[in-house]
């Protein structure tokens, strides 16, 4: 069973907003659509943790973990192996800790608004991409690129977002 904790640490995330039944969705959107389904029925908790922050913050994790000193939309955290995602088993305490997904208040609410798109909806793919990313998916190269953005569009359209990429409806 997919568990995912949200926080809202920083940043004007609007209170309004049901943050984390968005991010459950969103992460159990993904993992639908991902190779690893089945960890959704596993007789143990699959935990995932997304913090909603700032510029600030992420900047400050950006520069410590992958030598950016700038902030950047979303940062996953993955804390199991891709290689070792298929032979997860229940942990000592009933569960097994996925990752941490991290996304910031400011460029999400820029990049929201110039792609004419909500924050919420942006928000939902933010944390889709970077599930799959918790899930061993990459963007490093074209083939790995428009095989995550297929499965992000896929996610998303069960959740009732638009493709983010611009396909067609």
């Amino acid at each position: 069973m997919l568990t995912v904790d949200t926080e809202v640490v920083a940043g004007d995330w609007d209170r309004a907003t049901d943050w984390p039944a968005l991010a459950s969705a969103a992460a159990a959107a993904a993992l639908a659509q991902s190779a690893h389904a089945h960890l959704d029925h596993a007789g143990y908790a699959v935990e995932v943790a997304v913090r909603l922050t700032d510029d600030a913050e992420v900047r400050t994790l950006n520069a410590q973990y992958r030598q950016q000193d700038k902030p950047t939309n979303v940062l996953s955290f993955p804390m199991v192996q891709p290689d070792l995602l298929d032979g997860l088993s229940n942990g000592d305490d009933g569960e097994v800790l996925l990752g941490d997904i991290v996304l910031a208040w400011e460029t999400c609410c820029t990049e929201a608004a110039a792609k004419g798109t909500g924050v919420a909806d942006h928000a939902r793919h933010l944390i889709a991409h970077g599930m799959f990313h918790l899930l061993g998916l990459d963007h490093g190269d074209d083939a790995g690129a428009a095989h995550m953005e297929g499965l992000e569009t896929a996610a998303l359209a069960t959740l009732g977002v638009a493709d983010p990429y611009g396909g067609p409806d």
